[in-house]
């Protein structure tokens, strides 16, 4: 169905609007995937500070160009009539992880690249983006080994000083 010229300009103005404000954007071929699942996707989407929009490719090259960000050469070949665009807003990784985990279990649903800091990335480095850990579990770990690091040290010195005490 065409979209009329002022349903175009608002859709133009809403992509921009989530484009000056995202941290990344997953691309996504969602073509056959059901209405509920999708709508799940969205709910767990926004429920990690991200969320997912709908858009003509012909409005999602125009939006990201008016706003300085050029990817459109790198994807066209793959792109169908339209793109599921993941926007992260709080949170870098979480787009790609959660599309990624969608995606594993919805055959119909493919990740074709995003952009991340501004610059295209393809789909193996959206994959890789995807499988990094959260950032609680990076700081979780960062902390174990923090704390392992003490723990080895206070041995070590309550070990010298029980040589010492008892020479």
């Amino acid at each position: 169905m065409a979209l009329t010229k002022e349903k175009k300009s608002k859709s133009l103005e809403s992509l921009k609007e989530k484009i000056a404000k995202q941290k990344s954007v997953i691309f996504a071929d969602f073509s056959k995937v059901n209405s509920a699942d999708l709508f799940k996707l969205r709910k767990e989407l926004k429920e990690n500070g991200c969320s997912l929009k709908v858009g003509k490719k012909t409005l999602v090259r125009i939006a990201f160009g008016q706003s300085g960000i050029s990817f459109w050469n790198n994807i066209q070949k793959v792109v169908p009539g339209q793109l599921a665009l993941v926007f992260g807003i709080d949170d870098e990784i979480a787009p790609a992880r959660l599309a990624n985990k969608f995606a594993k279990t919805n055959e119909n649903f493919k990740i074709l690249g995003g952009i991340f800091e501004n610059r295209f990335i393809d789909r193996e480095r959206a994959l890789v983006l995807a499988n990094l850990p959260t950032r609680n579990e990076l700081l979780g770990r960062m902390v174990g080994s923090l704390s392992s690091s003490m723990a080895s040290f206070v041995r070590v010195l309550d070990k010298i000083s029980k040589i010492e005490s008892g020479s």
